[in-house]
């Protein structure tokens, strides 16, 4: 990402789109190297930076863990639907880029509320038979599941891959375990469930790198960014069979970057890049 990307004017938004409000979808497409946000949104980047200059590692260790875990479910599960909440602003190697590249027929649903994602997502999916954009709050589990549009996409009778790839750690308070465990007990026998958190990994010299991170996102204007523990991350995956996150280790959460890598590391993981996790449960 270059150091001086460009910056929206708010004659480019779409409609309902409040360029003076920043946005976690923009912010974190930004940090993926994408230019769809606005100056609101780069002053709350730069606060980032400045705070810990490898945060970047953390939204690109994010997307490696999504783009794995993706290509596992559909190489190896038979999985044929995905439900994406807050699936953000469209970036290369989406989720239905993925895994109908696996198969063409799989349908991917895209669940997200803010108007400049869906704006984007629909102009994108507009000749896409497979997939489709729908809006809803991901936090209010019933209105998905119960969304019309949802219902005539995702047969819940089948298994379902759910996808809460850095989305949970938005949502403030303990009701975060209870949303959880709403989608879980939806889906049927067979389901798999992919989710990435910030994390706090509770050694000292980490746990300072997240507090700082933390502190920008909870009280500034975005109001949500929550690092949680090893515990409270595993605890929203209750009820699951977790799958083992690599060669090494046991049935568990990884650091993103670690969840299933694609060769030998070369170079040692930042700091920051060891604050954020993934796991992967499956429903027996």
């Amino acid at each position: 990402m270059s150091d001086t990307p460009s910056v929206l004017s708010p004659s480019q938004k779409p409609v309902g789109v409040d360029p003076a409000r920043p946005s976690i979808a923009r912010i974190y497409d930004g940090f993926l190297g994408g230019h769809n946000f606005y100056e609101v949104d780069r002053v709350v980047m730069e606060k980032i930076r400045t705070a810990v200059p490898e945060a970047v590692d953390i939204a690109r260790g994010n997307r490696g863990f999504h783009n794995r875990a993706l290509r596992m479910l559909a190489n190896q599960t038979g999985i044929r639907q995905y439900l994406d909440c807050g699936s953000g602003l469209p970036t290369a190697e989406n989720t239905h880029q993925i895994v109908q590249r696996i198969d063409k027929d799989n349908t991917v649903v895209y669940i997200d509320n803010d108007p400049v994602v869906l704006a984007h997502g629909r102009a994108l999916l507009v000749e896409n038979d497979f997939t489709h954009m729908v809006e809803a709050d991901i936090f209010k589990p019933q209105e998905v599941l119960g969304h019309q549009e949802v219902l005539a996409h995702v047969d819940f009778s089948e298994p379902v891959a759910l996808l809460q790839v850095g989305t949970m750690h938005h949502f403030e308070g303990d009701s975060v375990f209870d949303i959880m465990r709403e989608y879980i007990d939806a889906l049927p026998s067979g389901s798999y469930v992919v989710l990435s958190h910030f994390f706090d990994p509770e050694v000292p010299e980490l746990t300072e790198i997240a507090k700082r991170i933390e502190q920008i996102l909870v009280s500034g204007p975005l109001g949500a960014g929550r690092f949680r523990t090893r515990a409270e991350i595993e605890a929203m995956m209750a009820g699951l069979e977790i799958v083992q996150p690599n060669a090494t280790s046991g049935p568990g959460m990884a650091v993103c970057d670690e969840w299933w890598p694609d060769g030998p590391r070369l170079t040692p993981l930042s700091d920051s890049a060891k604050c954020v996790a993934g796991i992967v449960g499956y429903k027996p």
